[in-house]
């Protein structure tokens, strides 16, 4: 069981978000907290794996509260939930310690799949986030963003992926949700999951830019 506080000064998100996780058979929602300093009061005597966390909030923002987060509980995983899409945000919060950044205007299914991947321990981009890095990366080459988005040691590499990988890393890169994947492919989102995770394990993709870029190096997409 997925153990989430809820950090964000808008109740009546909260109270959404709290509803749809409540239909999530491997998530509770443990505490909710309206800015980042009630979050960290309430991480003291509040067991949690993931803290789902907004970036603009009052008393103390997301960047003001990152620190201290990392410092007195750095068992604890952070998915930003914020509608703040620029680039140099996600960065600071990324650098800073959070494990995955999602937009506020993703599906649950995102939402979801991105709260397991943080729990997990590994990094999320939500596509949106993902598809506008590559399109600053694919504009400006002789630059990095994030420092995350190299695809793989050996680029060129011929990476053993199953016709169905390949289906399903196509459909990702186009922008698809795992549902919407599952729903064009006739099967279920739980096998999408693993196929998704199957790919990055061996594309050394840490997101989903990383995975676009490498759909884009190997001609699956234009």
């Amino acid at each position: 069981m997925i153990k989430i506080l809820l950090t964000d000064d808008h109740a009546i998100l909260r109270d959404g978000i709290r509803a749809l996780l409540a239909r999530e058979a491997d998530m509770e929602v443990v505490g909710e907290a309206t800015n980042g300093q009630a979050m960290l009061e309430l991480l003291a005597h509040t067991p949690t794996d993931v803290v789902l966390m907004d970036v603009n909030m009052p008393v103390l923002d997301g960047f003001a509260a990152m620190p201290a987060l990392r410092e007195q509980f750095p068992e604890v995983r952070v998915l930003v939930l914020s509608m703040l899409d620029h680039e140099n945000y996600v960065h600071r919060m990324m650098e800073a310690g959070a494990l995955g950044y999602v937009l506020k205007n993703a599906d649950i299914t995102e939402i979801t799949y991105a709260i397991r991947t943080v729990a997990a321990g590994r990094e999320f981009l939500c596509t949106e986030i993902g598809l506008n890095l590559l399109r600053r990366v694919v504009q400006r080459p002789s630059e990095t963003t994030l420092g995350a988005l190299p695809v793989s040691k050996r680029p060129d590499a011929a990476v053993e992926l199953s016709g169905r990988e390949l289906e399903v890393l196509r459909l990702i890169a186009e922008g698809f949700t795992n549902q919407e994947i599952a729903d064009q492919l006739f099967t279920s989102k739980r096998t999408i999951e693993t196929h998704r995770q199957n790919i990055i394990e061996k594309t050394q993709a840490k997101n989903t830019a990383a995975l676009i870029r490498y759909a884009m190096t190997q001609g699956l997409i234009e």
